[in-house]
């Protein structure tokens, strides 16, 4: 069967795109690893001796670059609904994020311990029905922020790719009911055309955290 021109456009796109090319050429797993770099070198997420959640952790991008800048000191732990090849340092969990099932079995794996940085790279499988995409992206992102704001230290991060669309609004409203600060970042590694943002949330409000 041949390609639609759609599926030669992107895929043309994406051969010649500069961050797929310096991800295999600095033996990144994704192009999505250039956006936290970036995001990292501007906001300072990253400190030696953190705990770190990586949700929607598959191919491994991010964890690679945890991985690089705790510098062996600390603790990272990425979960995904695929496998996940090994990276030294990082623990992984295969599992769907939306089980109560896997959830639990994250939070038996935090011990109790609370965690500094939480990064979540999730997307659902894309249908191509619009609305019902941005539904189930959003979906993954409340219960991303959720866990969140139940197992962050009072000082901790967040970090989250969201869509603007529908559903951006009562989400931004969300993310600032639980941290003191959020801000929207748009790194270079993010495609123009995308309407693909960060949110980066820091210090939760403790008033949010006792109702939860």
């Amino acid at each position: 069967m041949k390609r639609s021109s759609k599926t030669r456009a992107w895929h043309h796109r994406h051969v010649h795109d500069f961050y797929v090319r310096e991800a295999q050429a600095q033996g990144y797993r994704s192009r999505a690893a250039f956006k936290l770099m970036e995001i990292d070198d501007r906001d300072r997420l990253f400190r030696p001796g953190m705990t770190v959640v990586d949700l929607g952790a598959a191919p491994g991008g991010w964890c690679q670059v945890a991985a690089e800048r705790l510098k062996g000191q600390g603790r990272i732990v990425g979960l995904d609904l695929l496998e996940v090849a090994p990276i030294p340092g990082v623990e992984f969990i295969q599992g769907d994020f939306t089980e109560q099932e896997i959830l639990q079995a994250l939070e038996a794996g935090l011990d109790g311990r609370p965690v500094d940085l939480v990064i979540c790279d999730m997307a659902p499988n894309i249908t191509g029905i619009a609305p019902a995409d941005q539904a189930k992206s959003y979906y993954l992102v409340e219960l991303a922020l959720d866990f969140a704001a139940t197992w962050l230290q009072p000082h901790g991060i967040f970090l989250v790719k969201v869509f603007q669309g529908e559903g951006f609004e009562a989400f931004m409203k969300a993310m600032r009911g639980h941290f003191k600060t959020v801000a929207v970042r748009k790194p270079k590694a993010s495609r123009e055309r995308s309407p693909e943002v960060y949110l980066l949330g820091r210090e939760l409000i403790e008033a949010a955290r006792n109702l939860d």
